[in-house]
């Protein structure tokens, strides 16, 4: 089990046993030391996968085992279990292993005030460690766990449903992938309920891993596919729990996370955009707002996003992946849109379509209006984390990460806020870094056209994976 940049992650075949219920009772620990009180609530929800509904059952056993009262959500987005929790000052725990395969799963926690912090992670997985030979698993709860799956999800729908004035996607015809994401139908009714001619595609009862930042050559021809077929204006998805978007345009080409990051900020006519370093580097105060460049993973986002609040701002976060992070309230129409600061889809799903409508473009000529360098992204799967870590160690000598560089030109600088990231003197980028919950090796790239900017990744993640399979110096 490890803590990543968003939750815990493991073996799935190791969650449906102890280690679900030993985080959980962790997570009751820490919950009761922020002074929680007992039989206090405690919201679960499940994405879609095999294992989530014995990970989730073992999660409310061992909340009932601590003294609190479990309340059962089902399968539900990420977001509206977040949402529901904070609108009723209730912690809430979500077991989801997000964008990664089905055998592997996960769990992501939240206090009653929102995401737990990195110490809470650490101090959660101390305790688990300290515990770990003496915890048995209690038994499943007597009598049935009280639910609020319908209430959690038309709280989201309610909410989403106030940020485009009505019938506002009249017109627009929108393809909506829907795999196996908690969000497939939801996505789907919302989308119409404000105009849109929707057309459902690709829903799967197998489960589907759909990484929005490194999305397979296979999807993306099904996009180009479709968009042809339906004669779509876009095509809208996202990740199994449906806290990260996933969007493409008219001709079934990838608005990547960043663009839908900015498309957002400037939906709502942001202050300040908090935003990881692996964000295109085009997104700057050019834009009219504040940029704030952080760590990795939604807790780096929200402390960036707590330290830049001010009374009167608007402040967003958001990732490479897609996801935004609400971290004030807003005005819209005459309405308050709460602050929501986890990761969310629908937000930056209907501000994308929502800017477009405003600003009479597509989806293709917002991009080239943005004028910004061009990304990619992809990983190395099933790559061990001791390989990873150990490519890091030696290219953290600068003489093997110019070699190791050398095929893309020579080195200007290097920033280490998290992995390693080049900028060569031709302005192209290229970043390095770990997967924080994954035995996965991502590479990032900026560049002045979009096969560059692949080539780019395809060329330093072969590098990557040849150097550590010679287990060699770098030549």
């Amino acid at each position: 089990m490890k803590f990543g940049s968003s939750g815990l992650r493991g073996l799935a075949s190791e969650l449906v046993g102890n280690p679900s219920g030993l985080y959980t009772e962790a997570f009751a620990w820490r919950l009761a030391s922020a002074g929680t009180q007992p039989n206090a609530m405690v919201l679960v929800g499940r994405d879609l996968r095999d294992s989530s509904p014995t990970i989730a059952a073992n999660c409310m056993a061992a909340l009932t085992a601590s003294g609190l009262q479990p309340i059962d959500c089902g399968a539900i987005p990420t977001p509206a279990l977040a949402l529901y929790g904070q609108q009723h000052g209730a912690a809430a725990l979500m077991v989801t292993g997000s964008h990664i395969p089905a055998d592997r799963n996960g769990i992501k926690f939240y206090g009653p005030h929102g995401e737990i912090s990195k110490a809470d992670e650490a101090a959660m997985a101390q305790y688990a460690a300290e515990r770990s030979e003496v915890y048995r698993a209690p038994p499943q709860p007597g009598s049935a766990i009280p639910t609020r799956h319908d209430q959690a999800i038309a709280t989201y729908r309610a909410r989403a449903e106030m940020i485009l004035e009505p019938g506002s996607l009249s017109g627009r015809r929108v393809g909506v992938y829907q795999h196996s994401s908690v969000a497939a139908d939801l996505l789907v009714e919302i989308l119409q309920s404000l105009g849109a001619t929707v057309t459902p595609v690709g829903k799967s009862d197998t489960f589907v891993p759909v990484d929005t930042e490194a999305v397979s050559p296979t999807t993306l021809a099904k996009f180009k596919r479709w968009a042809r077929e339906f004669n779509l204006d876009a095509i809208v998805s996202t990740d199994a729990d449906a806290d990260r978007p996933l969007i493409a345009d008219e001709n079934g080409d990838l608005f990547r996370g960043d663009l839908i990051g900015l498309a957002t900020a400037l939906f709502l006519r942001a202050d300040v955009v908090v935003t990881p370093v692996t964000s295109n580097s085009g997104i700057s105060k050019a834009f009219g707002f504040e940029v704030v460049r952080t760590k990795v993973g939604s807790p780096f986002v929200i402390e960036g996003m707590e330290a830049s609040y001010d009374a009167g701002r608007i402040v967003i976060g958001f990732e490479a992946n897609g996801g935004v992070l609400l971290g004030s309230d807003c005005s819209l129409r005459g309405k308050t849109l709460t602050a929501l600061p986890t990761r969310d889809s629908l937000l930056p799903i209907l501000a994308v379509l929502g800017l477009a409508g405003a600003t009479g473009n597509t989806l293709s000529q917002l991009r080239a209006v943005w004028k910004l360098p061009v990304c990619a992204s992809e990983r190395l799967e099933n790559f061990p984390v001791e390989s990873s870590r150990g490519l890091m160690r030696r290219l953290a000598d600068r003489d093997a990460l110019r070699q190791f560089l050398a095929p893309l030109g020579t080195v200007a600088e290097v920033d280490e806020t998290d992995g390693l990231r080049a900028r060569m003197q031709t302005g192209e980028i290229v970043h390095l870094r770990p997967s924080g919950n994954a035995p996965e090796l991502r590479c990032y790239s900026e560049a002045a056209t979009p096969d560059r900017a692949a080539a780019i990744v395809a060329l330093t993640l072969e590098r990557a994976r040849a150097t550590t399979a010679k287990q060699d110096p770098i030549r």
